[in-house]
C-alpha cells in the first residue's frame, strides 16, 4: 500500500474543541481524512449530550461551526473497523434542549442581517448570513427529529431547506430585505414542522 500526507498536523494543532487536528491522506488513488480525537473529551461530550448540554463551535470549512455532541453523532453512525465503542442513541434531552439553541442563533443572524447589510445593500454580507442561518436552521431540524449530524455536506437537503438556494440565487441589491425575511420564513416553518412532529411521536 502507497500512501502520502498530502496535509497533516500534530495531536491539538489544529481545529480547537472537540477536533483534536488530522491529515489530509491520499491512500492507493483515494483521498482519505484522518480526524485525531481525545476518548477523555469524547466520554465528557457524551455525558453533556444525553444532559442535554452542548457547546457550539467554530470550525474551517463549517458555515455553521460544529456542536460538539459531533464526537457523539460519530460514535452513533460511524462504522467501527476494529474493536468495540459504544453506540449511543440520540438523547431525548438533546432533542429537547438544542433545536431552540439553533433556532435562536440563525433568527438572531437573520435579525442582523436586516437591519445591517440588507437595509443598506450589501449584498454579499446578506447573502453569507442567510446561508449561515440556514444551516443554523437545518441543525435544529434534525436535531428536533434525533437525526445526528457529522458535517455540513447534506445539512440543508436533510432538512428540507433546499429552497434556501432560490433565495440566493434570486438576490438583488433591491430586494435583499424581502429576501431575509423569505429566509427567515423558511427557516421557521422548517423547524416548527420539525419540532410539531417530534412532539407527536412522544
Amino acid at each position: 500500500m502507497s500512501e502520502c500526507a498530502e496535509s497533516g498536523s500534530s495531536l491539538g494543532d489544529w481545529g480547537g474543541g472537540v477536533f483534536n487536528g488530522g491529515a489530509w491522506l491520499q491512500i492507493e488513488g483515494r483521498r482519505v481524512d484522518v480526524h485525531y480525537r481525545d476518548l477523555d473529551v469524547v466520554e465528557h461530550e457524551l455525558a453533556e449530550a444525553r444532559a442535554g448540554r452542548f457547546e457550539w463551535q467554530s470550525l474551517m470549512f463549517h458555515l455553521a461551526g460544529i456542536p460538539s455532541y459531533l464526537v457523539v453523532a460519530e460514535l452513533a453512525i460511524n462504522r467501527v473497523l476494529r474493536g468495540e465503542l459504544p453506540r449511543p442513541a440520540y438523547p431525548d434531552a438533546l432533542r429537547g434542549a438544542a433545536p431552540p439553541v439553533w433556532r435562536g442563533q440563525a433568527a438572531m443572524g437573520l435579525a442582523y442581517a436586516r437591519a445591517n447589510h440588507a437595509a443598506h445593500g450589501r449584498l454579499a454580507e446578506t447573502a453569507g448570513m442567510i446561508e449561515q442561518a440556514a444551516c443554523q436552521a437545518a441543525h435544529a431540524v434534525l436535531a428536533a427529529r434525533g437525526e445526528w449530524v457529522t458535517n455540513e455536506k447534506r445539512l440543508l437537503t436533510r432538512a428540507g431547506l433546499r429552497d434556501i438556494d432560490r433565495v440566493i440565487a434570486g438576490l438583488s441589491a433591491e430586494s435583499l430585505i424581502e429576501a431575509v425575511d423569505e429566509a427567515r420564513a423558511l427557516c421557521d416553518a422548517a423547524v416548527s414542522a420539525a419540532r410539531g412532529a417530534a412532539a407527536r411521536a412522544f
